[in-house]
């Protein structure tokens, strides 16, 4: 047993949970982390590879639209900490961002770094306790109410927890899904977890032969009547077993849930920055008559990578050397097909050891979004993935935690 009671306890030491404790301390209350590991910010550092997409400058009305249709529920933490309100209170703790092409915003330094750092000192500052290798394993209450956390080796005491813990996503930096657990427990209800924003793999295998490439502008959309309005762009990485790039990692989050239903998912990739068929139709025959000696892979090289345009008329059945007006009609046809939407079909993915991010958590509709406290425990806050909603690449999430840590921070009871 710990004697010593506490007015918060922030479980997990994410950006959510850091920033939880910072505006808890700054209201003069006393406060404990709980990490498991055996450093703070383990999934923070490694985030955007290192680099750290904090946030972006969309206008909160834009922002939460590109959460879907759950997207509104972060209105209040938005509107009581936004992108601008980010950047002050990192300003505040020392840390200095810009956004380098007018959209994403990176610390200066580009290194997640100095971001822990920057909340390190702050904490110590603040004279917020911080314990690692500390394991929360059973929330306690009493009458309804959080009473403290029980970990592997101690019993802490406090009237309120934030639950901080992240989803299941890079297991080897602490995402084990705890959270999940202990909330389950108290009868929350959690909703079907996917892995999201991760590479995909595919059936075909023709992309191994593209790989020294990235495509930029690909549309790709999911070729199922129920789900033709799942699309996504943006630039493209054909890998050996697949497809990767950020357009693959905002478009995984729609794909994985679909893999779990039917088992393989058909796509089509527009690879031609939006052509339809006409334009590329256009474009071929144009090239064709400026020089009539290129070859039909020469010509389809004007659009694509060269190793890109072979395997496509291979698809096609084309000889890649057949001069544009020697191509059957049919084939031809086929070719400007395959340019306009380039069919494959996704198989997998390696599971939550590779995805950034976890599509699912616990119900929104118990949690209160005026305040991220639990409808069904008083004393019980939430912030960041642990809860079912997740946004694409471009500093979404990260916006996401700090906003919904800093309301959950304020405690409103």
């Amino acid at each position: 047993m710990n004697d010593d009671m506490y007015d918060l306890i922030v479980v997990g030491s994410g950006a959510a949970g850091l920033i939880g404790a910072v505006v808890a301390a700054r209201d003069g209350k006393k406060v404990l982390v709980l990490e498991k590991l055996s450093k703070i910010a383990s999934k923070l550092k490694a985030t955007g590879g290192g680099r750290c997409n904090l946030t972006n400058t969309l206008s909160n009305e834009d922002f939460m639209s590109r959460f879907g249709r759950d997207g509104r529920f972060m209105q209040d933490a938005l509107n009581g900490f936004d992108h601008k309100n980010l950047v002050e209170f990192l300003e505040e703790i020392g840390v200095e961002t810009h956004a380098p092409d007018g959209f994403r915003i990176f610390p200066t330094s580009h290194s997640s770094q100095t971001i822990i750092d920057a909340f390190e000192n702050e904490l110590t500052r603040l004279g917020v306790a911080i314990k690692c290798e500390q394991k929360v394993e059973r929330l306690l209450l009493e009458s309804e109410h959080i009473s403290g956390v029980k970990t592997q080796d101690s019993i802490y005491r406090t009237a309120n927890v934030i639950l901080a813990t992240g989803g299941l996503g890079y297991p080897t930096l602490g995402a084990e899904g705890d959270g999940y657990i202990l909330v389950e427990e108290l009868g929350h209800k959690v909703t079907d977890l996917s892995p999201a924003m991760m590479p995909l793999k595919t059936k075909e295998k023709w992309q191994a032969n593209c790989r020294a490439d990235t495509i930029p502008k690909v549309e790709l959309r999911v070729d199922l009547k129920k789900h033709a309005k799942l699309r996504a762009k943006g630039d493209l990485i054909f890998t050996k077993e697949g497809i990767r790039g950020p357009v693959v990692l905002d478009f995984a989050r729609e794909v994985t849930p679909l893999l779990k239903k039917y088992n393989e998912v058909p796509i089509l990739l527009n690879l031609t920055k939006g052509k339809n068929e006409e334009q590329i139709r256009e474009h071929l025959k144009k090239i064709s008559q400026e020089d009539p000696d290129k070859t039909i892979v020469e010509i389809v090289h004007t659009l694509l990578p060269l190793p890109l345009s072979q395997e496509l008329c291979k698809l096609a059945e084309i000889d890649e050397d057949l001069k544009y007006n020697k191509i059957e009609g049919q084939k031809r046809d086929q070719l400007i097909k395959l340019l306009t939407w380039t069919p494959m079909t996704v198989t997998g993915h390696d599971g939550f050891k590779m995805a950034m991010i976890t599509r699912g958590g616990i119900s929104l509709k118990q949690i209160d979004p005026k305040t991220m406290q639990s409808k069904l425990i008083q004393g019980l806050y939430f912030c960041g993935e642990i809860m079912n909603l997740d946004g694409p690449c471009g500093g979404y999430n990260l916006q996401w935690s700090f906003a919904s840590g800093y309301l959950a921070g304020q405690l409103k009871n």
